[in-house]
């Protein structure tokens, strides 16, 4: 399941995390690759515990914990701290999948990578190329969101990021363990609280909604690792 956050973060908040970021001291992006990323990564990136990507990443954790999208699509139980990078001059990040397992260099936490995550600080019409391409069994998708826009997909998918011609790319990139580990899972129970929402504003009393509420929470009870 391949899923489009919008307006994560308001205009305001990228503006401002933006003046902390293009203030900050950037390095190669290769230091978090693992060994086959690390031979097609070309970018730069905030290094891991850095204060600017703390406070960035502070501003966007407080955020997704308000995104009812977010926490329907994600059901998140754990969110690696954010991590930040920039692509411009050519860059790009050839095809890879992401590790199974991060470990944070500041905190020590251990967490599966069930999804994987890339929040847009520049708006499309700042570059040209720089396109997250992800292929899965859904097929090829190419993204390139609005700034404050993040897009949801599954860690297992093979994906690259298109070389930046013009212009710079910045993004913030993070990972998610969820509650439900199975994709196929959480996809039959994201598409049940969305029609159980639509239920709900649609016909408020329909005698549907607590039995639908019922098979989705007994799913839920079923599938999650809390």
């Amino acid at each position: 399941m391949l899923i489009q956050v919008p307006q994560v973060l308001t205009q305001e908040q990228v503006a401002d995390c933006r003046l902390i970021l293009e203030a900050a001291e950037w390095v190669d992006g290769r230091v978090t690759a693992g060994y086959q990323s690390a031979r097609t990564k070309n970018n730069v990136q905030l290094p891991e515990g850095h204060p600017a990507a703390q406070k960035v990443g502070a501003v966007i954790l407080a955020a997704l914990e308000q995104n009812a999208l977010f926490l329907s699509a994600a059901l998140p139980l754990r969110v690696f701290p954010p991590l930040f990078n920039r692509y411009s001059g050519g860059q790009s990040f050839g095809t890879h999948v992401d590790n199974a397992i991060r470990q944070s260099r500041e905190t020590g936490m251990r967490m599966r990578t069930d999804l994987s995550a890339t929040l847009f600080f520049a708006g499309p019409e700042e570059y040209e190329g720089g396109e997250l391409v992800v292929e899965d069994s859904y097929g090829v998708q190419s993204i390139k969101l609005p700034a404050g826009d993040m897009v949801l997909y599954p860690a297992t998918s093979l994906h690259h990021v298109r070389p930046v011609t013009i212009g710079a790319r910045l993004c913030s990139f993070f990972w998610i363990q969820s509650m439900v580990r199975d994709d196929s899972e959480r996809t039959l129970l994201f598409d049940l609280d969305v029609a159980i929402q639509r239920v709900s504003e649609e016909s408020p009393d329909h005698p549907a909604a607590v039995p639908l509420t019922g098979v989705y929470h007994n799913l839920l009870r079923r599938w999650a690792d809390t």
